[in-house]
């Protein structure tokens, strides 16, 4: 004895002689009783064995979030298939030679380690099988008292009789310690190597049969030369057991040790957190979400989604969602730009957000406009000064742009075309569309739908506007968005036909691009919504659909935040990450009718606009003086041009005023009552000029 206390090698001494001295007592026919009539732990008799920590998984299988046990303890699902066969190898040439043989416990490895134990007077090689470490793991029983240590051997002997060695195996894979909270050899190799179990090094298995021995003063963090000497003590072995070449041996005995604990996954977290709150839990068994998720997309658009919240400013998040529009399966779902980001408020799903979408719900009325027959892509409209009621609206640049084709108005995405195109195709008649898509459309207190619902006046989410540009992508058929595996659900009745559907995103193709983005291949549109708060850019080839916000989560104003600036570089980076090329919109439908305006059906060339021209009958609103409406002018063509110039003559109205031809800007900020405009060739011109109060006057004549 030493200080009062039993030295160890006659502790281990004494266990020996009493488990014969019991089998002696007992005989084998009471002993048969005994370890028959042995309770098993429920969590070893279990069809799911120990509780595991609830996992979320890739459309692959590959881990995407995990959830701690009920008492804070990451104890993932594993089995002998899930590791790397060399650990197993290596688990058994150390702690347990003849564990396929033994029936529990190892009478020859329990009489060598008494031995030892008396001839060195400490404990040298313990005696205790894999199994009776289950035991005691099952119990959570230590290994310092003799009653305890009878317990295990008891409980050994049990787990034998009722399993298999697999299942004792698999016990062991999932209970052993690894330090701190973590338990199993799968969350030990997440932990410490940032991998999953199935590949590890040679020196990355040494260590994780190290580790259970000794967890918490040999975890490589805190204790890295008792881990390295651990390690090493195993990889020796190995030489000697034959498991590893000595050349192997040197190099794993050279590998660096993890110098930190590695995060779990938290892939598409907030969308994993939504799902399991949502899903009823299985009775038994491990819980496993498999989602339609990609993990190495997820990860590359979540980098990226940090990168650009950071260079958009302080306090800004970012959201993408991508979603393969031929059978609605969501790829990638990023709500934030980190999760952790509290500056940021990284746990607010904005995918999910109810938001104002600005300017993104234009494509749809421009579409709807098309399915009535009132308007084509190269239809013509004012873009004037107008009033509905009391609602009057007004541009994102602050401008007018004069007579544009309707094209045009959707591509620079100006604002009051598609206002006038709403009064003609009714607000709710858009809302009932953006239902049938299977978007969920708030409005304002509830209110009826109104004309403001074409500049943003309505709350919608990212994952929504993803939904709306599906539909047109796939010919004007909605489908339901999903990220749980399953059969595509197509809408049953379609948002639009499919030939209007098509000229939508031709207009779309031809949306200015940032940068030096490719054009054609992407049709796609971006959005501010008011106040400077949302940024929005949704697009779409011939195959996925993508949507980005960038914002502040809490609403705030932010001076300078755009879609088109802000969002739309996010937008094309977002498809880049997608894959190197894009899929090819499709050809148009056969009933498209492809022609320019002089070659439209006259109700289509010009579209007159239910609306009142702001200002106009006023006495002092602008009046063109000359040349008269109609008026046929002269100006002497010839093959270098005309010979004078044509004189445009302005009474009344407030300067600056704003000159347009043929809808084209020619004076801007022009304050004399007279311009010279210089045709290129004979034929009709639209004169149309913009007072600084926003009245407008027009007139057109024919030159010769």
């Amino acid at each position: 004895m030493r200080n009062g206390k039993v030295n160890p090698g006659l502790r281990l001494a004494f266990l020996v002689l009493a488990l014969l001295v019991v089998a002696l007592l007992l005989g084998v026919r009471a002993l048969d009783r005994w370890v028959a009539a042995t309770e098993l732990p429920a969590a070893a008799i279990a069809p799911a064995g120990p509780a595991v920590s609830a996992l979320v998984e890739d459309r692959e299988g590959r881990l995407l979030r995990a959830y701690t046990v009920e008492n804070g303890i990451w104890r993932l699902p594993v089995t002998l298939d899930d590791v790397d066969p060399r650990f197993v190898k290596m688990l058994l040439a150390y702690e347990d030679r003849r564990f396929w043989r033994h029936g529990g416990i190892d009478l020859r490895a329990l009489l060598r380690a008494a031995w030892q134990a008396l001839v060195n007077g400490r404990v040298v090689s313990g005696g205790s099988t894999l199994t009776m470490q289950v035991a005691r793991l099952l119990e959570n029983s230590g290994t310092g008292r003799l009653g305890g240590k009878i317990r295990q051997i008891r409980l050994a002997l049990a787990l034998e009789r009722r399993l298999g060695k697999r299942d004792i195996l698999n016990l062991y894979l999932r209970l052993a310690p690894y330090g701190g909270n973590i338990e199993g050899v799968r969350a030990a190799a997440l932990v410490w190597f940032g991998k999953e179990a199935r590949r590890l090094t040679p020196a990355q298995a040494a260590l994780l049969v190290a580790l259970p021995q000794a967890p918490e003063a040999r975890r490589p963090d805190r204790h890295p030369a008792a881990a390295r000497r651990a390690r090493n003590r195993v990889i020796a072995r190995m030489v000697g057991a034959g498991v590893l070449p000595a050349s192997d041996a040197r190099t794993a005995m050279n590998e660096r040790l993890p110098a930190t604990r590695r995060p779990f996954p938290a892939r598409a977290a907030l969308a994993a957190d939504r799902l399991m709150r949502e899903q009823a839990r299985p009775t038994a068994g491990a819980t496993i979400l498999r989602l339609t998720v990609s993990r190495p997309l997820q990860a590359r658009l979540e980098q990226l989604a940090r990168q650009h919240a950071r260079a958009a400013g302080k306090g800004l998040s970012a959201a993408i969602l991508v979603m393969d529009h031929r059978n609605g399966e969501i790829l990638a779902s990023v709500g934030s730009a980190g999760l952790l980001d509290a500056t940021r408020r990284g746990f607010v799903d904005m995918t999910r957000a109810i938001r104002s979408p600005g300017s993104t719900l234009k494509p749809l009325i421009y579409g709807l406009a098309f399915d009535a027959g009132i308007a084509h892509p190269e239809t013509l409209i004012d873009d004037r000064p107008l009033t509905f009621g009391d609602y009057a609206p007004r541009n994102f640049d602050k401008r007018f742009h004069g007579t544009v084709s309707l094209r045009d108005a959707l591509r620079y995405s100006y604002n009051l075309p598609a206002v006038a195109l709403l009064s003609a195709i009714g607000p709710a008649r858009l809302v009932a569309r953006l239902r049938r898509a299977g978007v969920t459309v708030r409005l304002p207190g509830g209110a009826a739908p109104g004309l403001a619902i074409a500049l943003g006046g309505v709350g919608v989410s990212l994952r929504d506007l993803v939904v709306l540009y599906a539909a047109l992508a796939r010919g004007g058929q909605a489908v339901q968005a999903h990220l749980l595996p399953g059969a595509a659900v197509t809408m049953p009745q379609p948002v639009m036909s499919a030939e209007s559907a098509w000229q939508v995103g031709d207009i779309l193709r031809g949306v200015p691009r940032p940068g030096t983005a490719p054009t054609g291949a992407l049709a796609y549109k971006t959005g501010t919504s008011y106040g400077y708060r949302d940024a929005w850019a949704i697009g779409y080839d011939g195959r996925h659909v993508i949507g980005v916000w960038i914002g502040r989560p809490d609403g705030a104003s932010v001076p300078g935040l755009s879609g088109a600036k802000t969002a739309a570089p996010l937008l094309f980076e977002a498809f880049a990450r997608l894959k190197n090329r894009l899929d090819p919109l499709p050809p148009p439908p056969p009933g498209v009718l492809r022609v320019g305006n002089a070659a439209l059906p006259v109700p289509l060339r010009r579209l007159v606009v239910a609306g009142s021209a702001r200002g106009s009958g006023a006495a002092d609103a602008p009046e063109i003086a000359f040349p008269p409406e109609g008026a046929r002018v002269d100006l002497g063509f010839d093959e270098s041009g005309p010979l004078t110039p044509l004189i445009v003559k302005l009474r009344r109205g407030t300067p600056p005023f704003t000159w347009l031809v043929n809808g084209v800007p020619t004076a801007v900020d022009a304050r004399r009552r007279e311009v010279q405009l210089v045709p290129r060739g004979p034929g009709f011109l639209d004169i149309s000029v913009i007072d600084a109060r926003g009245r407008a006057a027009r007139r057109m004549v024919e030159l010769q």
